[in-house]
């Protein structure tokens, strides 16, 4: 994987569970509908077309509790981890994946929090990247040289529209929280 730069996670330690994040909970948008533990439910099955046909509200408060769909389980059983990245502001580890392989391909974020519960999964996309020869940093560089196959299991979180990933981000849903495992 020649070119491919390996930097250091920025959160003083090398261990994706030891970070701090740089802003407080209280400017994060919906932090308290963000940080929840993923529901004793039954997934229902989707893939990453389908969250990307959701339609999306430009108006939701920033006081707007989870209601109707961010109340589900979803488990998508193949995408293409296209992104990976520790985002300094929150810590939560926040990928990008797509419906096909293809570097072009509308993509849907999905974030593992920095919650405690969640270590065990951070640690595991964290070693799961390392093996495919990417580290995990909060460098905006974060694509990865190729596509890896996931499997993802999480909650829908309709976020706002701002700057929060690549180009090819397609909708303000993501699934938030989740949780990541490579299976090629």
């Amino acid at each position: 994987m020649a070119g491919l730069t390996l930097v250091s996670i920025g959160c003083g330690s090398s261990d994706v569970c030891n970070c701090t994040p740089s802003v407080s909970a209280s400017r994060d948008y919906r932090h308290q509908e963000k940080h929840v533990p993923l529901p004793a439910l039954n997934a229902q099955e989707i893939d990453v077309n389908t969250i990307l046909s959701w339609k999306q509200d430009p108006n939701l408060p920033t006081t707007q509790p989870r209601t109707g769909r961010e109340l589900q389980l979803f488990h998508i059983a193949t995408a293409y981890l296209q992104s990976a990245r520790l985002m300094k502001n929150d810590c939560d580890i926040h990928l990008e994946i797509s419906e096909s392989a293809s570097k072009n391909s509308p993509r849907v974020i999905v974030e593992t929090p920095v919650d405690a519960e969640y270590c065990p999964a951070r640690r595991t996309i964290q070693s799961e990247l390392a093996q495919h020869n990417f580290k995990l940093s909060t460098s905006p560089a974060s694509e990865l040289p190729a596509p890896l196959k996931v499997d993802v299991l999480g909650i829908a979180f309709e976020d706002f529209e701002h700057q929060r990933g690549s180009a090819q981000v397609g909708t303000v849903w993501e699934l938030h929280p989740a949780v990541v495992s490579v299976t090629e």
